[in-house]
């Protein structure tokens, strides 16, 4: 992996690891769920003017809109409005990876290692132990949500393989199409109109300005820009060299919340959240491919004549 594609991964991490961050400013005015409708309503509209049609079966889109951007953000934001560290929150939502891996295996049939077990059972024990210890302080139906929130992602996980898209940035983006209407719904049901139109009406005057900035971010910096760098990488790498970079993005947001929110997890909850990046980047990385029983001609040839030089390893 080249060194600038290395500093893109961080960057985009940084910014996806700041995103926490914007949407914790965001829920200062905004109702959780109308903040997700307007979030993905200001992608959507350019999104239809400007970029092209994925070519994907519509069912697929759907089905990662509804998984991914609809019901992820959905429990994400009312779970952070309802008392979800930021930091934390940034930690538990990579449980969207290993539930991915077993939900791979359940619906698709694929093939789990012996390593990606032990990495989800590594990941599900910290899970647990931070739903102990934040259950103690009688905060356990924040984690609960945020859990649901990564197990969406999963789904919509599941529903962009089958997608197959020849351009995932194309497809991200068009999926932002599906969430306003069942967001917008929600909150309609849950949230009221008048809370509604309160955060719309006092949009532009007090402090709602970081509420503004907030969604600005989310927008620009951790939909588009974060979206764009990450699936550029994608193309031009392995998956398996760049997803590790993402378990940067709790590191970075448990940093800036402790900084910036004064957000002091427990020592049980940074030991359970060593156990979970560490089970996480186990149960993500991909089968090792089996070693041939017998090197073909010329390998045995190069051995005969006392080569030792490593075979390269092909990205396809």
């Amino acid at each position: 992996m080249p060194r600038l594609d290395r500093l893109l991964a961080v960057l985009t991490a940084v910014l996806w690891g700041c995103n926490f961050l914007a949407v914790h400013a965001m829920l200062t005015h905004f109702p959780p769920l109308f903040a997700g409708c307007i979030r993905f309503v200001l992608v959507a509209l350019p999104t239809m003017v400007f970029v092209p049609w994925p070519k994907v079966r519509v069912r697929w889109l759907i089905g990662y809109g509804l998984g991914f951007a609809t019901l992820q953000f959905a429990f994400l934001f009312v779970a952070m409005d309802t008392g979800m560290p930021t930091g934390l929150a940034s930690l538990v939502l990579q449980a969207s990876a290993p539930f991915t891996v077993v939900l791979g295996a359940l619906l698709l049939r694929e093939r789990l290692s012996g390593r990606q077990v032990v990495g989800i059972v590594f990941a599900v024990l910290g899970m647990a132990a931070i739903a102990w210890q934040r259950a103690e302080h009688a905060a356990l139906l924040p984690v609960i949500l945020t859990l649901l929130g990564a197990l969406s992602w999963a789904v919509g996980n599941l529903c962009a393989r089958k997608a197959e898209a020849v351009n995932p940035l194309h497809f991200t983006l068009w999926a932002s199409v599906v969430p306003p209407i069942p967001m917008f719904a929600l909150s309609l049901l849950f949230e009221g109109l008048d809370a509604q139109w309160t955060a719309v009406s006092t949009a532009l005057s007090g402090d709602a300005w970081i509420a503004l900035a907030g969604l600005a971010y989310v927008v620009v910096f951790g939909t588009v820009v974060g979206s764009g760098i990450w699936t550029t990488l994608m193309r031009r790498n392995p998956a398996s060299t760049v997803a590790p970079f993402s378990l940067l993005v709790p590191v970075v947001g448990l940093s800036l919340a402790f900084v910036l929110l004064d957000e002091r997890p427990t020592p049980v909850e940074i030991a359970a959240a060593v156990v979970v990046v560490g089970g996480v980047l186990l149960g993500s990385l991909p089968r090792r491919p089996r070693r041939r029983a017998q090197a073909d001609t010329g390998s045995s040839a190069g051995s005969d004549r006392g080569d030792t030089r490593p075979a390269r390893m092909s990205s396809a």
